[in-house]
């Protein structure tokens, strides 16, 4: 392919691009127009792409494309930002419409939270005495324990030294020095049935058995038979499964709505039909800066114990229902980065962008503060186009004064009467060259 090949197809390229382009325009022009140009008969016709091919009524330009209408300037326009679709442009575009409304928008907020254990009834065993873990009757974290049950087998010299302690005071009858003993057996954690055995038995244990002190799951094991224990280590944590914690998650323009002592309705996606009932135990004093939500804990009684650790739980907070205010669809607000705007139905196929400003959002309605009347008709549904067609008509509108659009109009005039002068003047200058012909 030579040079000359690609510059023709080249430039074939950009008069079908300009030609889509300029159709695309003319087909936009068609159906989204001014309401001023709706109510005037257009003075003519011309092609998008030759000014001067001019046509009486509607038809297609030599190009094949549709012939666009010049009206005559006059000064009956609307305001800035409003819009005229014809009722087929209405129809495609499916635009629907909806009516401001005044009330009350429902106090309750819907959000998801996970459940936890309860860490009010959570209990950590922590050692006294140093010693070594000869028998671990447990195996593993989630291993279901009763109160009770032992945990695990210790040997302790201090341990062995404070009953030899309490046998000396056995054997010398010293009541002063039995009670000391006693009290120090129980302070190092060691059972009262253990004490009591050795009084009855006179026999020194060499290991203790550590038993449950309440019913539960184990949450964590932090040890294994045979390990070396200090005073301080964490050995197991056992958590309970009758009282649970579901934390929730709260927009940050709703944790004003709610309070501690507000009920609380739970469901989970997994047990249809079955729902619990809880309330706000408390609120947390910050914010996820990520997610720029707030949490609130939610006490639950779970019996049955069929809600599990790191569910995925729905939440309503019931809260009190807010002022009477406008109420608009949600679907009806358009937000932006700077502002917040709706789409307002003027009738007669008339559209109309304007600023508002927003309360509370709900499920399905949006709080109107400023902006809207009661009664107002407003677009529900392509609002997206009409809103982005206003504010380019009404960013025109400001650009351009009423004492420049009088000046456009007028240098639009003369340069029409010099076109004319100059088809008349042509006759003229053609007959009298062709006299000058004839004379020579």
């Amino acid at each position: 392919m030579n040079t000359f090949t690609r510059i023709v197809l080249s430039a074939a390229a950009g008069v079908v691009l300009g030609g889509v382009a300029m159709w695309l325009l003319s087909s936009r022009e068609t159906g989204v127009e001014t309401a001023a140009e709706a109510e005037r008969e257009p003075l003519y016709w011309v092609a998008p792409m030759d000014a001067n091919y001019r046509r009486d009524q509607p038809g297609k330009s030599p190009m094949g494309m549709d012939l666009v209408p010049v009206y005559e300037a006059g000064t009956d326009q609307d305001e800035a930002g409003t819009v005229r679709i014809s009722p087929t442009v209405v129809n495609n575009l499916g635009v629907r419409t909806g009516t401001v409304e005044t009330g009350r928008l429902p106090g309750d907020v819907s959000t998801v939270g996970y459940v936890q254990y309860d860490e009010d009834h959570l209990i950590h065993l922590h050692p006294r005495v140093e010693g070594w873990i000869e028998k671990l009757h447990v195996k593993a974290a989630g291993d279901p324990v009763r109160q009770g049950d032992p945990l695990y087998a210790l040997y302790s010299p201090t341990l062995v030294n404070a009953q030899e302690e309490l046998l000396l005071g056995l054997n010398r009858d010293n009541p002063a020095l039995i009670r000391a003993a006693e009290e120090r057996l129980l302070a190092l954690q060691v059972p009262q049935e253990d004490i009591d055995r050795l009084r009855k038995t006179r026999e020194i244990s060499q290991t203790i058995t550590v038993t449950a002190p309440k019913s539960g799951v184990l949450n964590q094991l932090e040890v294994r038979e045979g390990m070396f224990i200090r005073p301080g280590m964490n050995l197991m944590t056992i958590a309970q499964l009758e009282h649970l914690w579901v934390i929730g998650d709260v927009f940050e323009q709703q944790v004003n709505l709610v309070s501690e002592g507000n009920p609380v309705r739970i469901v989970l996606d997994y047990l249809p039909g079955r729902e619990w009932s809880g309330q706000v135990d408390y609120i947390y004093p910050s914010l996820n800066p990520k997610t720029r939500t707030a949490q609130v804990r939610v006490r639950v009684d779970n019996p049955d114990t069929l809600l599990k650790q790191g569910m995925f739980a729905q939440l309503v907070i019931a809260t009190e229902p807010g002022a009477e205010t406008l109420l608009i669809p949600r679907e009806a607000l358009i937000r932006t980065g700077r502002q917040a705007r709706v789409v307002l139905a003027l009738g007669d196929g008339r559209f109309k962008s304007v600023a508002v400003e927003f309360g509370r959002v709900g499920q399905r309605r949006v709080e109107i503060l400023s902006g809207l009347n009661a009664g107002d008709r407003i677009v529900t549904s392509a609002q997206f186009l009409i809103d982005s067609e206003s504010s380019k008509t009404s960013d025109f509108k400001r650009m351009t004064g009423p004492n420049q659009q009088q000046e456009g109009q007028g240098e639009q005039g003369r340069q029409q009467m010099g076109r004319q002068d100059h088809e008349h003047q042509q006759p003229d200058q053609e007959a009298h060259n062709h006299g000058e012909h004839n004379h020579d």
